[in-house]
Order: structure tokens, then sequence, then C-alpha cells
């Protein structure tokens, strides 16, 4: 049994993040890089990814670049399968990548629904069972999905976000519902609001920041390295019998009204 500094030690561990060139996706890798682990960065915009990549080298990590379209199952099993035939074994995934799209409900285009499924739901299927299926053989694993405050509550002009929210955090039940009794632990983590670039507009409209801190117990924004521990918990010997959990890291937003 871990003891100690052991519990959340992640030497020698290889760590996947999907969407991590940018926002809280590189701010994962880069603390659990700092944790010990050599960090796998993943995005579509292979400039953009080599940027990061350098960026966190230069910081000391030990990384890797796997870019991929993570909405293509296809071609997301085909990188995770070569990955870990050639590079190596992948000991933990964060299922990072999304997006957002803000409009009125009634107003909402039918294409811009499809690409929030296929990017915040279709991915977290595609990455999870593609690197799950290794994870199984080995008996041991860790998955950690990125939900959000959206995951349980609603706010007005982003529904289609909410409903692929609220299903990552249904996923992620499944997953260790099925994958628990092969030595899997798969958990989610619901950050609030963040300055992020996602959340750019609304960092700069004076009126909803105001909104937000004084409906956020907090009374502020988060910062996104204020995510770093609770992926490294999920990620460690430390969380080895959280399964099927939801970590909301928001400042008290959701336990408040």
């Amino acid at each position: 049994m871990a003891k100690g500094n052991e519990l959340f030690d992640l030497t020698g561990r290889l760590a996947l993040v999907t969407g991590s060139s940018q926002g809280i996706g590189y701010a994962l890798a880069r603390g659990l890089s700092e944790a010990g682990a050599h960090v796998v960065l993943n995005g579509r915009d292979t400039s953009k990814l080599a940027q990061a990549a350098r960026s966190l080298r230069d910081q000391g990590a030990t990384v890797s670049e796997l870019p991929f379209d993570a909405t293509d199952h296809a071609a997301v099993k085909q990188a995770i399968d070569d990955f870990e035939a050639n590079t190596g074994a992948i000991d933990i995934l964060v299922n990072n990548a999304g997006m957002q799209h803000r409009s009125e409900l009634e107003n909402f285009p039918a294409e811009m629904f499809d690409q929030l499924l296929r990017t915040n739901i279709s991915t977290v299927f595609n990455v999870g069972q593609a690197v799950a299926r290794h994870m199984i053989s080995r008996g041991v694993g860790k998955i950690i999905n990125i939900a959000s405050v959206q995951t349980l509550l609603a706010r007005p002009g982003i529904a289609p976000y909410t409903a692929t929210k609220g299903a990552v955090g249904n996923l992620t039940k499944g997953m260790a519902t099925d994958w628990a009794r092969h030595g899997l632990q798969c958990n989610a983590i619901a950050p609030g609001y963040f300055d992020t670039p996602l959340n750019a507009a609304l960092v700069a409209d004076a009126a909803f920041s105001s909104w937000l801190e004084k409906r956020t117990p907090a009374g502020r924004w988060g910062n996104v390295d204020e995510l770093v521990g609770a992926c490294i918990f999920l990620s460690a010997p430390a969380s080895s019998f959280v399964n099927g959990h939801t970590l909301y890291v928001d400042g008290g937003i959701t336990a408040s009204l």
C-alpha cells in the first residue's frame, strides 16, 4: 500500500491529455508532469501542439506529442494502438477536449448542436474506449473526464452544452460500472467558472463577471492551476477506491443558492 507522498507520486506514469495545447488541458498536463508523469499532449493543430510541447519541455517536463482528431473514432483507435505498440503504455487518460457555442435554444443552429455532441461526448467515448482496451488487458488504469458545473446546473444560452456535460457525467458512471472490475478507476472533474480561452467572452463581460463573483461563495473566477490537485488525486494511488465520482471544483457554486 502506498504511503505518504507515494499516494500522490506519478513518477514513471504516462498520461495522455486530450485538447492540451492550451487552457485547462495544458494546465493539467503541466501539473501531471510536475507530479512526475511523462505527459502526452494531444490536439488537432500540430503547430499549437508543438508550441505547447516546447513550453513544457523548457520547464523540465518529459513530453510526447500525439496529434489526432478525437471526434474520429477510427483515427483515434489507430493513433492509440500505434502509440501503445511503439512508445509505451498509457497509465492515465484525461479526456479534456471540448467546445462551447452560445445561443438561445430556440435559434440554436442544428449543425452546432451536432458539433457539440461530437466534440464534447463522442471524444470521451472514442478516446476512452481506445485507451481502456489496453488498460483492461493490463488490469490497471485511470480515466478522468472533464465535466462542468453544467453537468449539474443550467444557464440561459447554453442548453446543448449543458446536455453534453450531463452526458459526460453519466458516461463516467457507465465507464466505472463496466470497467472497475478490470482494475480501472473512472472519474470526472467538474470545473466551475475558470478564466480560460473558452470563457474569454464571459471574462471580458463586466456584468457577467460581477454576477459570477456574487453568485460564487468564493467570490471570484477560478485559476486553471486550481484544477491540478484534483487531477493528481484522481490520477494517483490515493484514489484507488474512488470510482464513478464527479468532483466539483467550483468555488462552492453548486453548493449554494
